[in-house]
This record gives structure tokens, C-alpha cells and sequence, in this order.
């Protein structure tokens, strides 16, 4: 009877699998369909309108110039180039906000499980207020606020290794002056991010049983060693997955780079579709390109995670 059950069972999970296999063969099969009917439909829409899907307009001219250039460019350069100096001016800022972001926000979720009161209220206060604010006014404030008040390039402010105006942050020992859009940029992306990221290092920590803390008291270990040596690493199982969208959309947030005058990749392609007039084919690179970061930030972090993730036997 029991072999009966047995061999029931296994059908009844051949059917499932076939079944959820053909599902989704359908399903891919709807997303192939669809995708090459929108294809279709707006390469029609543009031969109509006297436009082709053609990018051969990048190796025209820019015929502008660049504020941040991290390599040489001028204006008779193409808008490939143009495009391709926005590109790196954009994973500049988001690998400098996702550094800083995760050193703060984990600095700042390990002080809200603090013991010291005041510690404790002052992380709290910092995550509710830049969490509840939108990042626009946020780069708004650290640009406008902070930024253009600085005095002018003739009278520095002084900090020892580097100078601060408007223009931005002269560092002395380099010789080398970050502009004052990437600072503003980088502060509101990692204030902003750092306090989401701060929440999912509290859940995280707070996921771990207390029976470890309490273990790692009995055998000695200060608060610090406790923290580093057994909860984070116990505690990033929960962590990371959380940790990936928090980066994720640290690049995608990047794009509101515009609105403060930053140079990126995204106000490069606005400049580059008002002189070409072709948005969609601009639009179409920068929806890929966004597309590439993204996903190149979760396979990473995928790979992250399966490092972390317990081996089940």
C-alpha cells in the first residue's frame, strides 16, 4: 500500500513539474511576442514620422563642453564620447555612495541597538529626518544651501589637507578639486541611502537569536568583538538580499544628478536629444544603460550572498 502512495505521489509531482514547466514556456513565449509587437509598432511609428532606430548620429559632434572630465574631451569630440564621459562620471558617484552609504548606514544601525540613551536617540533622529525627506530636497539643500554659500574660489576655507569654495573640494596633497555637484550629489545619495540601509543592518542585527550575544558575554567578548565577530556575520544572511535594492536604487537615484547641474550620464543625454532631436533612440541607450548597472550591482551582490547563505545537507 505504501509503495502504492509512493508511486501516486511521484506522478502527481512529474504532472506538477510538466505543468509548470509548460507555464512558463507560455509565459516566455507572451514576453518574446509582446516585446518583438512593441518592436515592431515603434519602428513603424518612426519611419512614419520621417525617424529611423539609428544611432549613427553618435559620431557626429557634441559642439559642447563638460564640466567634470575624467578624461580629455572637447567639444568636437562625438556624443559617443560625450556619452561615454557621463557614463563614468555617473559609476563614479554611485560607487562612492554605496561605499559611504554602507559604512554609515552600518555605523548608524548598530547605534540604534546601542546601550547609551543618547547615542541611541541621536541615530534614531538621523534616520527618521532623511528618511522622511525626499532626496530631491535633499541635493536641493546640500547644493544651494551648503555649497553655493561657501565663499568664493579666492577665499578658501582652509581644512588642513584640502579647501573648501565654491567650485568645490580642493584637495592639496592631489592638487586635485572635486566639483561642488559631485559633492552634493554624493552627500544626498549617502545621507539619503545611509539611513534605509541603517534600518536593514537593525532588522538584520535584531534577526539574530540573543542566545549568541549571551554566549559570547560568557565567554569574554567585549560588546565590539561580539558585534563583529559573531551577529554581523550571522546577521548579513538577512542583510544582503534587503542591501542589494538599497544599491540598486542608489544608481537609479543617481539621475537626479540633473537637477543640481551634475554632468552625468543622464544630462548628457538630455543636451544630446535637444541637438539631435532623437529621443527615443537616446532614451533606448539610457534605459539599457541603467538596465546594465542595475543588474551588474545584483549579480554581484548575488554572488555576495550565496558567500553567507547557510549549506543546507
Amino acid at each position: 500500500m505504501s509503495a502504492n502512495n509512493g508511486k501516486l505521489i511521484t506522478n502527481l509531482k512529474n504532472q506538477f513539474w510538466n505543468w509548470r514547466t509548460i507555464a512558463q514556456l507560455i509565459f516566455l513565449a507572451i514576453v518574446i511576442t509582446s516585446s518583438i509587437l512593441a518592436w515592431n509598432t515603434l519602428a513603424r511609428n518612426m519611419r512614419s514620422s520621417g525617424l529611423a532606430i539609428s544611432f549613427d548620429f553618435l559620431n557626429d559632434p557634441a559642439s559642447f563642453d563638460i564640466a567634470d572630465t575624467p578624461f580629455p574631451y572637447r567639444a568636437s569630440d562625438s556624443y559617443t564620447r560625450a556619452l561615454q564621459v557621463g557614463l563614468l562620471n555617473s559609476l563614479k558617484a554611485i560607487a562612492v555612495s554605496i561605499i559611504s552609504a554602507t559604512v554609515i548606514g552600518i555605523t548608524v544601525g548598530i547605534s540604534r541597538l546601542s546601550q547609551n540613551w543618547l547615542l541611541k536617540q541621536l541615530a534614531r533622529v538621523y534616520v527618521e529626518i532623511l528618511r522622511n525627506t525626499p532626496l530631491l530636497l535633499q541635493l536641493f539643500f546640500w547644493y544651494s544651501a551648503i555649497f553655493l554659500s561657501l565663499p568664493s574660489a579666492s577665499d578658501r576655507i582652509s581644512l588642513g589637507f584640502a579647501t573648501l569654495a565654491k567650485d568645490g573640494l580642493t584637495i592639496t596633497a592631489l592638487k586635485m578639486t572635486i566639483s561642488s555637484e559631485f559633492c552634493a550629489l554624493v552627500l544626498g545619495l549617502t545621507m539619503f541611502s545611509s539611513a534605509f540601509i541603517a534600518e536593514i543592518v537593525r532588522g538584520g542585527i535584531l534577526s539574530v537569536p540573543k542566545g549568541q550575544s549571551e554566549a559570547a558575554k560568557a565567554l569574554g567578548l567585549s560588546n565590539f568583538q561580539t558585534i563583529r565577530k559573531i551577529i554581523l556575520p550571522q546577521a548579513l544572511r538577512v542583510i544582503i538580499p534587503s542591501l542589494t535594492s538599497q544599491y540598486v536604487n542608489i544608481a537609479k537615484n543617481s539621475s537626479l544628478a540633473i537637477a543640481i547641474g551634475y554632468t552625468d550620464i543622464y544630462r548628457i543625454a538630455s543636451t544630446t536629444i535637444n541637438q539631435t532631436g532623437r529621443p527615443v533612440n537616446v532614451i533606448l541607450i539610457i534605459m539599457g544603460t541603467y538596465l546594465t548597472i542595475s543588474l551588474a550591482i545584483s549579480a554581484v551582490m548575488n554572488l555576495i550572498n550565496r558567500q553567507f547563505q547557510i549549506v543546507e545537507r
